[in-house]
C-alpha cells in the first residue's frame, strides 16, 4: 500500500484567530524565493515588501512582522500573498518556518517574542 504525504497547510500553522478581517492582510512578497506556509516574514522598510525575517540586518526585515498562511512561489517575480499580521491569534510553534540565519534557540526565541508583541502567540502543538 502506498503512503500519501500532504504538504503543510494553513490549518497546520494557524490554530486560532479572533477575526480574519482584522488579523489578515494581503502583502507583496519579495521575488527570489519559494515561500513555504508558516514562513515568518519581515517587512523591508524601503519598499514595504516582505521576505523571510532574518536574525540580523538593517533593512527592516530583521523584525518579524507576519506569518505566511499559504505557500507562495515568488522565485521569478514579486507575488501577492495572505499573511497574519496581528492578533489575537495562536500559531503552532512547530509549523513556523524561519530564515536560515535563525539557527539557534536564542534567535528562535527572539522571533517568537517579536511575533508575541504583534499578538501572534507561538504555542507548542496540543
Amino acid at each position: 500500500m502506498s503512503v500519501l504525504t500532504q504538504p503543510p497547510t494553513m490549518g497546520d500553522v494557524l490554530k486560532y484567530e479572533l477575526n480574519p478581517n482584522y488579523t489578515r492582510e494581503t502583502v507583496t512578497l519579495l521575488a527570489g524565493a519559494n515561500y513555504p506556509v508558516g514562513a515568518v516574514l519581515g517587512r523591508i522598510t524601503a519598499s514595504g515588501k516582505m521576505k523571510l525575517s532574518t536574525a540580523a540586518g538593517s533593512d527592516g526585515a530583521q523584525n518579524a512582522a507576519a506569518v505566511l498562511l499559504y505557500a507562495t512561489d515568488a522565485s521569478a517575480a514579486d507575488q501577492k500573498a495572505v499573511v497574519i499580521v496581528r492578533g489575537p491569534a495562536i500559531a503552532s510553534q512547530a509549523a513556523l518556518v524561519f530564515d536560515a540565519s535563525v539557527d539557534d534557540a536564542a534567535k528562535t526565541a527572539a522571533k517568537h517574542a517579536q511575533l508575541t508583541a504583534l499578538g501572534i502567540i507561538p504555542r507548542d502543538p496540543a
